[in-house]
């Protein structure tokens, strides 16, 4: 990483501040003084500015509870998003979320700036499943957990691969759907196929992760390094 992106992101400054200190040998790595904005990290070095040690997290994961009515996206001139409920938290990150859910439907939504950890996510080589909840307009029936777990065919020809329908006991309209891809607006188009159409839908995990109760809709916190092992096995933060 860039010297001045590193004091930028450690110090929640602009670059061209984080430059003009750097220029004015306010920054040392290792003892030195360095003036070289562009001078590269590999990790490991003690930088410090101001006498103060500064460090930072190679990457955010954050946890949040999507409301239904904001998008899952990082910017939007018309509606809410998902960034815009951090509040400013991270202001020299570029958050996104690790896959979508539409602005009708609600629960986890993985904000992330690590592009390669979100990619592993959402690749279908690594099979991470993702859980809803769903409630129809019509009750759930045994001949579409059987189609679910042969593999839907949507109206435009596509075959979806094996899903995991599971009908709840307790209430004839509602059920849990696992899935291991992500295809556009998938679990509506899923069910449009077998006649049914979906009136709510909320995601409770992805993989191992369950949404944490605790968090009301719009709320968020960090995910631990525990959570994260949970989130993508063997996938190691940063």
């Amino acid at each position: 990483m860039r010297l001045d992106k590193y004091v930028a992101q450690a110090l929640q400054i602009t670059r061209s501040q984080a430059r003009n200190l750097i220029a004015k040998g306010g920054v040392t790595v290792d003892g030195q003084v360095c003036k070289k904005a562009d001078a590269a990290l590999k990790g490991g070095e003690a930088v410090q500015a101001g006498g103060q040690t500064l460090g930072r997290e190679a990457f955010v994961y954050i946890m949040l509870n999507k409301p239904m009515g904001v998008v899952s996206a990082s910017t939007d001139k018309r509606d809410t998003t998902v960034v815009d409920l951090l509040q400013g938290a991270f202001p020299r990150r570029e958050l996104f979320p690790a896959g979508r859910l539409d602005k009708t439907s609600t629960g986890f939504v993985l904000l992330t700036d690590d592009g390669a950890f979100a990619h592993d996510i959402l690749s279908p080589r690594r099979h991470v499943p993702k859980t809803y909840r769903v409630r129809l307009d019509t009750p759930v029936t045994q001949a579409m957990a059987e189609a679910f777990a042969q593999g839907v065919t949507l109206a435009d020809g596509q075959t979806m691969q094996p899903a995991q329908l599971i009908p709840d006991e307790a209430d004839p309209l509602a059920a849990t759907v696992v899935l291991r891809q992500g295809v556009y607006h998938q679990i509506k188009r899923m069910f449009g196929v077998l006649g049914a159409g979906v009136d709510e839908l909320h995601r409770q995990a992805i993989g191992g992760l369950e949404l944490d109760p605790a968090l009301a809709p719009g709320q968020w916190r960090a995910i631990t390094p525990q959570e994260l092992e949970r989130l993508a096995p063997g996938r190691k933060k940063g």
